[in-house]
């Protein structure tokens, strides 16, 4: 029986709207996730064809049905891996430049509901949290035997938690006793390792510690990065990156290597006139980020944190 997909794409209008689609162009859905942002890509081309990226098999599987007409009129072609391999992946079907793509980033919603997959703290499951199945690590293994000083590294660096060293010396003591088997399990320590006045406000004391270990199992941070220098590399003129985030570290680090590609580099002070050849290659098409209209936030829970940030490349 084929998983379920359901999933409520965010900002899916204006992220489509910002690739500024055109009919024959070649696009590069990053994030396939349920479709609805390949959907909206696919029904603009006229001659065109979307790749599609996904390490999660349930999404491909989902999507041959999904969108198993533009399969059928070779529209469409899926990739299942890692959008850290862009470039080499897209070469291995003749691809060389494309005309946009659209990253719609983090934890999709059927992920988080199929409680097997381990990566929500309120349903039991066995410690997982991995996108692509066929990956070794899992999140069972960051937690029983990573150091704790490597522990409280990721806690901080990835779920920015003040409270990382009490959390990892709690997971460090109880291990030693005994496996930690289930998100439950782990959530119940991270709840105790918290002062209680802290536990009062911020939301479910869990959620940092699991975003932190989610992103460490699947090194989501450093394959967003390799994966959009090669975009920006293989992006043709006037082409667009559309890249929608939900947490402030995919933020800071899209934002980060959007304003280096869009600003001039170690210009001399006493320059007339700036170069052509020194001139950015890329623009901010908004200058502050695009964020979700009340009525979305009104529908969609999911849509609180997003941000939509878009480049082009001019020359």
């Amino acid at each position: 029986m084929m998983a379920k997909f359901e999933h409520q794409t965010v900002l899916l209008n204006e992220a489509v709207r910002g690739l500024n689609v055109k009919p024959n162009g070649i696009y590069v859905d990053c994030t396939l996730g349920g479709g609805g942002h390949s959907a909206k890509i696919l029904s603009e081309l006229r001659n065109g064809h979307l790749y599609a990226f996904d390490q999660d098999q349930v999404a491909i599987d989902y999507n041959q049905h999904y969108l198993a007409k533009f399969l059928k009129d070779n529209e469409l072609t899926f990739i299942h891996d890692n959008f850290r391999n862009f470039k080499s992946d897209l070469e291995q079907y003749g691809v060389t430049s494309v005309s946009g793509v659209v990253y719609d980033l983090g934890v999709s919603s059927p992920q988080l509901d199929d409680a097997e997959r381990g990566f929500s703290y309120q349903k039991d499951a066995r410690l997982d949290m991995r996108m692509d199945q066929r990956n070794n690590l899992d999140a069972w293994e960051v937690i029983n035997h990573w150091s704790y000083e490597k522990l409280v590294k990721i806690f901080y660096r990835y779920g920015e938690e003040k409270f990382s060293k009490q959390i990892a010396r709690s997971i460090e003591r109880i291990r030693a006793d005994h496996p930690i088997d289930t998100t439950t399990q782990l959530a119940e320590i991270i709840k105790n390792a918290i002062p209680a006045a802290a536990r009062r406000h911020g939301g479910n004391p869990a959620k940092r510690v699991f975003q932190a270990v989610r992103i460490a199992v699947n090194d989501e941070l450093g394959a967003l990065e390799d994966s959009l220098e090669q975009a920006l590399d293989m992006l043709e003129v006037h082409g667009r990156i559309s890249v929608i985030t939900f947490q402030s570290l995919e933020d800071r680090l899209v934002k980060g290597i959007f304003k280096e590609k869009t600003t001039i580099q170690d210009l001399p002070h006493d320059l007339p006139v700036i170069p052509e050849a020194m001139q950015p290659k890329f623009k901010m098409v908004q200058r502050k980020p695009i964020l979700p209209s009340a009525d979305e936030l009104n529908q969609n829970h999911r849509s609180h944190s997003a941000k939509l940030r878009i480049i082009e490349k001019i020359k």
